[in-house]
């Protein structure tokens, strides 16, 4: 599989790269639209070791001042705090309601963006990130090579993406399986649904998939080694979270833990767009989800219309909506 051409970045309209319209709504999504995500996972559900490793590698991966930073699948915004040093600061994902939490806490501030959208049709213009988050969202994806080859798009050649993926070679996995309390192998490559949309892969199939996409590694972390309740209970989450850290680099070698961080560059991407980070040039931000069009018109505030397909899409209360445009 070879990666996307890039595109020519000019100020014209273009249709970029294979866009699969045809296939992308026969790809499975979840949806957390009205879930209580927030509260019911991560808000006093013993989960602050869990956050606070993760913040550790960000701040480790993640360059802390550039342009423009998207993050997919960036939720109710729990991360968005590690983003400030940022002149734009792109909020992406599939829910709503998740991003209309966010709002509540970071839409006082300019610098944020609100976009909800499809992975598989990402309505993010080529070429205009700095750099990109994707945690805990791999797992959910039913076509990686293809949420990739969208991710890739949206980046130039000096930019900088953190992704992270489940691990299924994981030490408890290992154990569970040698024991017989496991069907599946944790050594065979492939990826395992554990439930459905819920899926481990394998660090050696998920470099392959991140090559095809054109994508080069520069470096991986192994994350959350510690995601054992009796741990958790014995020792303060900052702690361990900061005794996790230390094996970060190591333990990126060969991933035993259930989470990995992989910090990778896109060489042979296009050049950066020149698109500013002001509120009114948004439009040059987007693209269209249904025909991939790029970039879209202003009409209103709060409106932009699709020069090729004349599609509209609206943003309500703070939210630009790319899943359902306007009959």
């Amino acid at each position: 599989m070879e990666p996307e051409q890039a595109p020519q970045t000019t100020g014209k309209m273009h249709v970029t790269g294979p866009i699969n319209q045809a296939e992308a709504p026969n790809i499975p999504v979840i949806d957390y639209e009205d879930s209580q995500y927030r509260a019911n996972f991560w808000i006093n559900q013993g989960r602050a070791y869990e956050d606070a490793a993760e913040r550790i590698a960000l701040q480790r991966l993640v360059p802390a001042h550039g342009g423009r930073i998207a993050e997919i699948g960036a939720g109710f915004g729990r991360l968005a705090s590690l983003y400030l040093g940022y002149e734009q600061i792109v909020l992406f994902d599939y829910s709503r309601t998740l991003l209309q939490d966010a709002v509540r806490d970071w839409g006082h501030d300019e610098r944020f963006v609100f976009v909800a959208g499809n992975i598989y049709t990402l309505p993010i213009a080529s070429h205009v990130l700095d750099t990109l988050v994707m945690v805990r969202v791999m797992h959910h994806l039913a076509d990686v090579g293809a949420a990739l080859r969208q991710l890739r798009r949206t980046l130039h050649g000096h930019a900088v993406a953190v992704i992270e993926f489940a691990n299924k070679r994981n030490l408890k996995a290992m154990l569970r399986w040698a024991v017989g309390r496991q069907a599946w192998s944790p050594f065979a490559p492939q990826p395992v649904e554990f439930v459905e949309l819920n899926f481990d892969f394998h660090p050696a199939w998920m470099r392959d998939r991140f090559r095809e996409a054109g994508f080069t590694v520069r470096q991986q972390y192994a994350v959350s080694h510690f995601r054992a309740p009796l741990l958790k209970e014995r020792l303060a989450a900052a702690r361990l979270a900061q005794l996790d850290s230390w094996l970060f680099a190591p333990g990126g070698a060969y991933p035993l833990a259930p989470s990995v961080f992989v910090q990778a560059t896109a060489p042979a991407a296009g050049k950066r767009a020149t698109v500013g980070s002001g509120s009114d040039n948004v439009a040059s931000l987007l693209r269209c989800s249904q025909c991939g069009t790029e970039p879209l018109e202003q009409v209103e505030q709060d409106l932009v219309c699709c020069p090729k397909c004349n599609v509209r899409y609206r943003r309500h209360d703070q939210v630009w909506d790319m899943k359902e445009p306007l009959a």
